[in-house]
Parts: C-alpha cells; sequence; structure tokens
C-alpha cells in the first residue's frame, strides 16, 4: 500500500482581476439632479464666465480691472453687502425670537405658527414687492401707524429708502431665518437649561450658555441663506427703491437688458456670484466645525 501524498504547500493565490465595485443606489439616484444642475445651472456660469474674461487677444481680467477702477462701482458693491448685511440683521432680530417660540409652542399653536412661516413662501416676490410700495408710501399703513404713536410728527415717505428696502427685503426671506433655527432648536434636549436652572442659572445666564451656543449652527445657516438671497436680489429693489439705488443684481439686469453689454452684465454677475459663494463656504466650514465640537 502506498503512502499517502503529501498536500501541497500553500502558496500564494494567484492574481485575479479585481472585482468592479458595485455603484452606490443613493449616488446612481443624485445622478439625474446633478445631470440637470450641470446642464441648467453649471454650463450657463461657464458661458457668463468665458463672457467676463473675453477680451480682444483672448482671455484677460481687464473687464474686473476696468470695472473695479471705477468709484461709482465700488459704491455698487457697497450698497449691494450694506444692504445685504442690514436685511439679514434685522431677520436674525425678528426670527431668532420667533424660532424659540415656535419650538416651544405645542399642538395647533405650533401648527398655526409654523403655517404662518410657510405659507407666505407661496405668494410671489413681485406681489410682495407691490404689496410693500402701497404699505411704504407717504399715506400708506406704517407711515400712519408712526404718526400716530407719535414718532412721526407728519407722514413721511418710506418707499423708494432704504430703510423701505430693508424693511420689504427682511420680510421676504424671514422664513428662510426662522426655519433653520427652529430645526436646531427643536434638536436640543429642554433637559439641559432646566439642569442649569437646578444649579442655581438665572434665565439670562441658561440663554447665554446653554440656548445660544447649541443654536449657533441654526444661526449660520440661517445668516447665510438670508445673505446670499438678500445679495443678489433684483424684484424688490427694483421696486421698493427703484435705480437711484444700483447693487450688483440690478446693475447686472440693466447691462444686459438696457445697455446691452454682456461683458459689464458678465462681469457684475461673476463678482455677485463670488460674494454668495464665499459666504456660503465660509458658513459650511463654520458650522462644520460648529458642529463637530466647536462649541466644547
Amino acid at each position: 500500500m502506498s503512502a499517502p501524498t503529501a498536500a501541497p504547500a500553500a502558496g500564494p493565490v494567484p492574481a485575479r482581476w479585481p472585482r468592479l465595485a458595485r455603484p452606490d443606489p443613493v449616488a446612481l439616484m443624485a445622478l439625474p439632479a446633478f445631470a440637470y444642475l450641470a446642464a441648467a445651472y453649471g454650463w450657463p456660469l461657464l458661458v457668463l464666465l468665458g463672457h467676463s474674461l473675453s477680451g480682444p487677444d483672448g482671455i484677460s481680467l481687464a473687464p474686473f480691472a476696468r470695472f473695479l477702477s471705477d468709484p461709482f462701482s465700488w459704491r455698487v458693491i457697497g450698497n449691494t453687502v450694506r444692504s445685504a448685511l442690514l436685511v439679514t440683521l434685522v431677520c436674525l432680530l425678528a426670527g431668532y425670537p420667533a424660532a424659540i417660540a415656535l419650538a416651544r409652542a405645542r399642538g395647533v399653536v405650533q401648527a398655526l405658527l409654523l403655517l404662518s412661516v410657510i405659507l407666505p413662501l407661496s405668494v410671489g416676490v413681485v406681489v410682495k414687492a407691490y404689496a410693500w410700495q402701497i404699505v411704504l408710501r407717504r399715506d400708506g399703513v406704517v407711515s400712519q401707524a408712526l404718526v400716530g404713536l407719535g414718532i412721526w410728527d407728519a407722514p413721511q415717505r418710506l418707499l423708494f429708502t432704504e430703510t423701505g428696502l430693508v424693511i420689504g427685503a427682511a420680510n421676504v426671506f424671514l422664513p428662510f431665518m426662522i426655519l433653520p433655527i427652529y430645526a436646531v432648536i427643536r434638536l436640543i434636549d429642554p433637559r439641559l437649561s432646566e439642569a442649569a436652572a437646578t444649579l442655581g442659572a438665572s434665565p439670562v445666564r441658561r440663554f447665554l450658555t446653554v440656548t445660544l451656543p447649541l443654536t449657533l449652527p441654526g444661526i449660520v445657516s440661517g445668516v447665510a441663506f438670508v445673505f446670499s438671497l438678500a445679495v443678489s436680489m433684483y424684484v424688490v429693489p427694483s421696486l421698493v427703491i427703484g435705480d437711484r439705488y444700483q447693487t450688483l443684481a440690478t446693475l447686472t439686469g440693466r447691462a444686459f437688458l438696457f445697455l446691452r453689454d454682456e461683458q459689464l452684465g458678465s462681469t457684475t454677475a461673476v463678482i455677485l456670484l463670488a460674494l454668495a459663494v464665499a459666504v456660503v463656504v465660509g458658513s459650511t466650514a463654520l458650522a462644520r466645525r460648529l458642529g463637530g465640537g466647536g462649541l466644547s
């Protein structure tokens, strides 16, 4: 009887072709949206950028240098940034208490408050702007109310002023400040404030040390939303304040529609886009830092 043969020594497994990774179903579901954005948003932006950089000898930064060398252009940029900051500040001061009240309400009251925040979004911006034209004129509701309260001695016109622009724009963009803050407040455990109260913290101290730090991500998101919308608003300044107060958005529309200057319109549009993108990118980085332990 022959001895059993020894099993062959284990050697290296022969290399095989790598198996193709299966595509992520979530990524496949997002492909139509990315394709739509690339065709309807990305490609026009590339064309816009190309127009802004076109010169007689090819690609050139001369259009930006020519625009930024004009003092009027800096006044327009200042108007754009200042009005956006004022609108954002008004929305934050009015929206933060509203978000807290909305988060703490219950039942039917919360549903009615949430409806009052969301329902105005269904009304077009043009309708709101025309409505503010009626409200802000000399014989409007605001002027009559201020005279009745004794703040003004005689009716005054708020229409075609920067104050009227800020009031009208804040009304349009206020829900975009309330909703992000409300979403964050709902995630805060109410027992944290109760624990601070049992340790002897006053209501103001509880707000400054517990509620406010925990709601900073919502504040950052709301500020980014409102500022990026306010810095590029076109309809509200056009109807509420007119051509005497030029912003980058209104100047872009005027360059394309009336002056027929595609290069000027493209240049102002790219600068406006850079402002909005810088705010969104900066706020995203800040929100990630706050959410990743920046509050500890």
